[in-house]
């Protein structure tokens, strides 16, 4: 009955990355530069990008691309 059994070997949380932690912080650092020093609608793409390379990060590391 044993032998049925498939062993499933878990791997570290992706959100634990450092250098993802890190990449988020440095894109919320940038993002709140540009809420100072921009406005109207260069302040909107800017945030936008930042918000779409935020979102490319966190689903790189969730599938696991390197």
């Amino acid at each position: 009955m044993d032998e049925d059994l498939q062993t499933v070997e878990e791997s570290p949380k992706p959100s634990t990355n450092k250098r993802m932690l890190t990449a988020l912080a440095a894109y919320a650092v940038l993002a709140g530069l540009a809420c100072y020093q921009l406005q109207g609608k260069v302040l909107y793409g800017v945030l936008i990008l930042f918000g779409g390379l935020a979102a490319k990060t966190v689903i790189a590391d969730r599938a696991g691309w390197r």
